[in-house]
């Protein structure tokens, strides 16, 4: 499988991600950087990224043989890239060539942002930007992880940690959902949602919430929390309670939070929280500039507690978001 040996010039202003692409990577986690930032976004209206691939050689075989690409460009690549994603590789015991790490420590010592999808975080902690730092991994290789490099602060039981300029993806599918955090905290909600959209994938999951959620087939066939989570959605801007949730679902306050921690891996609360503080970021980025009325029509209730969930949430405060993503900053 050709990749092809040209690519187009840079696009003055894009943002440059790039992927290191190395022997045994696995397709899947490529495939998600390629849908989140590789592809053309005309919906959106403009190109949200510069995207490349690179290799330490021009063919590489990728994991168990399935395909080769041919005509990668060289790993010269990545000292241009502004996002650089380290590879991920399935058997995470073989350590990755010198030329491939020391990219990663030139990337992060001129302050490019990293991205380890899945066993990509075995490649940042062998090139040793993360030590000190916080870091996820997919919950089958925790033990490894942890006995290999005790000095990274792992959380085993997370989707995704966003340490600011080293990003990692517990597992396979989480790749995607970090990819739309990226693309959130760099274009906002409102483009997300866009991408999520044409991915026909959940426009947010929280980096916090559970990688492995047990879903057993339940003993009632209208166990599903469906229903409920597009009624709130549509009442957001009402004082919704847990208690309110749970008289919707027809169950107690604690039946619906056991259903939450099972099917979402989140608490009733902090989904709620979760989707008002989406649709307060939507609100500005559509040109609403009184945090007042965000905060009201978001369900968020004063200015104050939107600046401090804000702050909590996105790491920037309304008044910052508003001129990153407010109408004219695209």
């Amino acid at each position: 499988m050709a990749q092809g040996s040209s690519q187009p010039a840079r696009r003055a202003g894009a943002h440059r991600v790039v992927v290191i692409v190395d022997e045994n990577s696995n397709p899947f986690e490529l495939g998600c950087a390629t849908e989140v930032f590789g592809l053309r976004r005309p919906e959106v209206g403009r190109e949200l990224y510069d995207f490349r691939l690179c290799s330490p050689e021009p063919s590489v075989v990728m994991r168990d043989g399935f395909f080769t690409l041919t005509g990668v460009t060289g790993l010269e690549a990545a000292d241009a890239a502004d996002t650089l994603i380290v590879p991920n590789r399935p058997d995470v015991a073989v350590p990755r060539r010198p030329a491939v790490l020391d990219a990663v420590r030139r990337a992060h010592a001129r302050g490019a942002r990293l991205l380890g999808f899945c066993s990509g975080a075995f490649t940042l902690a062998e090139a040793g930007v993360l030590d000190g730092r916080r870091a996820a991994v997919h919950w089958q290789w925790a033990d490894s992880f942890r006995a290999r490099f005790p000095a990274v602060r792992l959380e085993p039981d997370v989707l995704f940690v966003d340490d600011g300029d080293v990003l990692t993806a517990a597992g396979s599918a989480a790749a995607l959902d970090l990819g739309l955090h990226v693309v959130r905290r760099d274009h906002g909600a409102e483009v997300a949602n866009s991408v999520s959209r044409r991915l026909v994938f959940a426009a947010h999951r929280d980096g916090g919430q559970r990688q492995f959620v047990e879903r057993p087939v339940p003993d009632l066939p209208d166990e599903s929390l469906a229903p409920v989570l597009a009624w709130a959605q549509e009442r957001l801007d009402a004082p919704l309670t847990v208690a309110d949730l749970a008289a919707r679902a027809a169950v107690s306050p604690a039946t619906l939070h056991r259903r939450f921690r099972r099917q979402l891996g989140t608490t009733p609360l902090a989904w709620l929280t979760g989707e008002r503080l989406t649709l307060a970021c939507r609100l500005i980025e559509q040109g609403e500039s009184r945090f007042a009325v965000v905060a009201r029509l978001s369900g968020l209730g004063t200015a104050a507690n939107l600046r401090a969930l804000m702050r909590r949430g996105t790491g920037i405060t309304p008044s910052a978001y508003r001129r990153r993503f407010g109408p004219g900053t695209g």
